[in-house]
């Protein structure tokens, strides 16, 4: 499971921390790790390092198909697993990794790698904007509004709703005796609407505001992230 990228990762780390601009149009950063992965804990730093972005919108989504080789991740969910499953057909991709980063839902990349992964999302934040997107919160019901700047597709809205930190101690597996802190654990991730962008969306869904949230507008069938909001 990659372990020969922890040394890599150290000599790069640095490039974590840069200092970044606000954005209206984060990049969405989508981290593929496991509990059980002896090579996932310097990914999971650097994930601690792009959650401090403005410009990011980092995601730990935590895989359940290391579970078997001795601890069960706390925090895994075979949907996650699914998910980055369902990228590795779309994009005709024969194998699994951990960690894997897939930065705006379209390129994939070892998540020990930060400069690769920098480099990617300077790459998409010169991509000009397709959506427009706004999340705000009023109680426990989020309302959502966009409009497509180009091109007219069908595209999906989902609903993130994530914990900022937690730090977990790991009693057996490849990682026992560590105490590893987390970032942005994904809790929930769910369709909430589907759309046509040749029409501006409106759309409101409930979702309790014990956890933070964001919202992402994801071309159909695993497509490209077209945008994503944190919710106000």
């Amino acid at each position: 499971m990659w372990r020969s990228l922890a040394l890599s990762f150290m000599m790069s780390v640095g490039l974590a921390v840069t200092a970044q601009a606000d954005s209206d149009q984060p990049i969405v950063v989508e981290l593929y790790t496991s509990q059980g992965c002896s090579s996932c804990p310097p990914a999971d730093k650097f994930l601690q390092a792009l959650a401090k972005r403005s410009d990011v919108i980092a995601l730990g989504l935590h895989v359940d198909y290391w579970d078997y080789i001795g601890w069960k991740d706390v925090f895994g969910d075979s949907a996650y697993s699914e998910r980055q499953r369902t990228y590795a057909r779309v994009g005709k991709r024969r194998s699994l990794y951990t960690p894997q980063m897939i930065i705006q839902g379209q390129d994939h990349v070892v998540g020990n790698h930060p400069k690769d992964v920098n480099t990617l999302i300077k790459m998409h934040q010169a991509k000009p904007a397709k959506v427009a997107l706004e999340a705000t919160r009023d109680g426990r019901k989020v309302n959502i509004h966009a409009q497509a700047k180009s091109g007219a597709a069908q595209a999906v809205v989902l609903l993130v709703r994530y914990v900022p930190s937690k730090t977990t101690r790991i009693a057996r597996g490849e990682n026992a005796g560590r105490d590893i802190a987390y970032a942005n654990i994904v809790h929930e991730l769910k369709v909430v609407g589907k759309w046509d962008m040749r029409k501006p969306l409106s759309l409101s869904v409930r979702s309790a505001p014990d956890m933070q949230t964001a919202i992402i507008v994801q071309s159909a069938g695993h497509g490209p992230i077209l945008a994503a909001a944190r919710v106000k």
